[in-house]
């Protein structure tokens, strides 16, 4: 991920409430490094971020490129590696630490060739993909 290649990030992943496509056609290690990349600055600032994935095969690939995205947006801000959790359990640990955010690694109800993200900010207060589209655009 450290070298410079154009990612192109299709439009149609970032949605109403996430952002989610097919691994690894719409939505890959890629991807997910420059979506965090690019918006963990405006987000988060440096604040504290918890970040976790569910148990999809393509989560932990995912979870270690966000870790690197806020690496590289916030490279100050505290990161919170919560690992395999569920989407209510990141909500509870932004609250309990206090965080200015979190970052899901899931796809939630949808079948097993897709993921994406789910992101919250202070309090667990949902960001929309599209909200997320607008800030790297």
């Amino acid at each position: 991920m450290e070298k410079k290649e154009a990612v192109t990030l299709k439009r149609e992943i970032f949605k109403a409430y996430d952002i989610r496509g097919l691994y690894p056609k719409d939505l890959n290690e890629k991807a997910v490094f420059e979506i965090v990349r690019n918006s963990a600055e405006k987000l988060f600032g440096k604040g504290g971020v918890v970040v976790g994935h569910d148990a999809r095969l393509s989560s932990p690939k995912l979870y270690k490129a966000v870790l690197q995205g806020l690496k590289a947006g916030v490279p100050k801000a505290k990161l919170f590696r919560a690992g395999l959790i569920t989407t209510p359990m990141l909500y509870f640990l932004v609250n309990q630490f206090g965080a200015r955010g979190g970052l899901m690694v899931t796809a939630s109800h949808n079948p097993k060739e897709y993921n994406g993200l789910k992101i919250v900010g202070e309090q667990a207060s949902p960001i929309s993909g599209n909200a997320i589209f607008k800030l790297i655009h």
